[in-house]
Parts: structure tokens; sequence; C-alpha cells
């Protein structure tokens, strides 16, 4: 029972948080944004274990779908599924555990958030089967990752509106939108990077990524997506007005250059530990983002 438990610890990804904490950032950011200030303990904690939950979620159905691919990838062979100590069918049955408790969560909020959820559900499934008929599939996964910000919004602003197929849609404004818009060039720089670890092995099997894509402008792209993320996620959560979202963007804007000097030479080790860095980023600029709002 304590093997298998571990392996399904490790099929999710339990003891690698950065992938649940790239997700958790800008969704946090929103629902503050949404809710002009702190959200309260239970949208805070709905968000913060849902966004767990189908993260790990994501990681077993991404399993079972590239699971051909990864074998051949010598950082991915040894995954639970790709490896065989863990069936197909036993681990889509763990993603839908985690999912169902997920969805559990998001019902104790209102039908509106409910409603609004699904789409997000149907992104996460698709995300992992992008690669083979996109060639920037980390697109698609900006998408999928930013689904927790209109969420947000309608979470916030659906208590005590009446019950409606498509009320969730008027409950997302244009900012929500553009956050999202702008957390995907977010998702498109660190999953560049991402991407660029497993290159050579992707060129092999004919996997489509975005650093395949780009080729020699990999890195430029890089920063040209850190810097539409960075200017327009402090335009939007109006970061710049105050002294301390200020000082968080400029730390966030420090890491971006430390992350150049970490993929300009295209090395793996380089690439993914600037991937692996990448929620410090997220991080700061939400502390700013709280913090503007008390200093």
């Amino acid at each position: 029972m304590t093997q298998r438990l571990a392996l399904y610890l490790d099929l999710i990804r339990f003891d690698r948080p950065a992938g649940w904490l790239l997700l958790l950032w800008p969704t946090l950011s929103a629902l503050w944004l949404a809710a002009g200030g702190f959200p309260g303990w239970h949208l805070l904690a709905v968000f913060i274990l849902g966004t767990i939950l189908m993260r790990s979620a994501g990681c077993a159905v991404n399993d079972v779908a590239d699971r051909e691919f990864d074998r051949h990838v010598k950082r991915t062979a040894q995954r639970p599924v790709t490896s065989g100590r863990v069936g197909v069918r036993e681990a889509l049955g763990v993603g839908a555990a985690l999912a169902f408790l997920a969805w559990m969560l998001v019902w104790t909020l209102h039908v509106h958030v409910v409603a609004a959820s699904v789409l997000g559900l149907v992104i996460t499934i698709l995300y992992p089967f992008a690669k083979r008929f996109v060639s920037m599939p980390q697109a698609v996964l900006g998408v999928a990752f930013g689904v927790g910000i209109p969420l947000s919004y309608v979470a916030v602003n659906g208590f005590g509106v009446p019950s409606s197929a498509w009320a969730w849609w008027d409950m997302i404004p244009w900012q929500a939108w553009a956050l999202s818009v702008s957390n995907l060039f977010w998702v498109l720089a660190y999953d560049t990077e991402y991407a660029m670890v497993d290159r050579d092995d992707d060129l092999k099997i004919g996997i489509r990524t975005s650093a395949i894509t780009l080729g020699s402008n990999d890195v430029r792209g890089v920063m040209v997506f850190y810097a539409i993320h960075l200017f327009s996620w402090a335009w939007l959560a109006d970061l710049w007005t105050g002294t301390a979202g200020l000082v968080a963007w400029l730390i966030a804007a420090g890491q971006v250059v430390w992350h150049y000097f970490l993929i300009r030479h295209r090395n793996r080790e380089g690439c993914f530990q600037a991937f692996k860095a990448n929620h410090w980023i997220g991080f700061s600029l939400f502390v700013g983002l709280v913090l503007n709002g008390w200093v």
C-alpha cells in the first residue's frame, strides 16, 4: 500500500510543487483583483486546494497521453505510466478521483462557478494532445493555465445572482480576459524554457514545441514573451501605482534578466533551472499586488 501511494505521489509530481505554484499565483492575483482585496478564507481555500488538485489530475492525464513519447526522452522515461509501474486505467482513475474532489470543492461556492469550471475541465483534458496538432502547444497550455483567472471573477461576482446557463459569462470583465492573455505570454516564456531542455529528444520523435518552432530565435522569443507579460501585468494590476508594487515588479524583472543568463547558451541544466524558478516571478508579482493595498 505504501509503495503504491509513493507511485501515485510520483505520478502527480507531489514532490515538485513548481507546477501548481505556476498556476496558483496568477489565480490568486485575479482573486484579489476581483474582490478588491482579501477575498475571504472560503474562496482562498477553494482556489488553493482546487489548483493543487486540478494540476495533479492534469499530470496523470498528461502522462497517459504522452506515454509513448516519454519513453524516448531521458528526463521522462522513468515516469510511473511510461515505465509501466502504473497502468493506464489506474492513472486515469487517479486523475478522475482528483478532478472529482476539485469538482466537490467548486460546489461549495455557487452554480455559476460550477458552470464555468466545465470549460476549464475540457481545456485541461485537451491540452496533452495539442502537441500532435499545433506547432506551439505551449499556447494551448497558456489557455489551460489561465482558466483560474476568469473563474476567480465568476466566483467573486456570482454570489446572489439568479441561476442561468450563461450568466457566468457576463461576470467576467475585460480585465479578466486581458489578464488571461498576459498570463498566456508568461506560460509561453517558461514552457519554452522547459521545451528547450528536451529539444534534441523531441526532434528525434517528431514532437512539436515552441522551442523547435522558434529555432534560433528561442532565447529572443522567451525574452519577448517575458517582457509582454511583465509590462501588461503591471498595467492591468496597477502594480506601478504603489511603492510595494513597483519594487515587486522590479524584483520580477530582475529574475527575468537572470533567466536570460541561464538559457542564453541553451544547455539543459540552465534551461531547466530557469523553468523551475519561474514560480518566484509569479510570487513576486502577487506579493506586490497584495502589499499595494496595505502600504
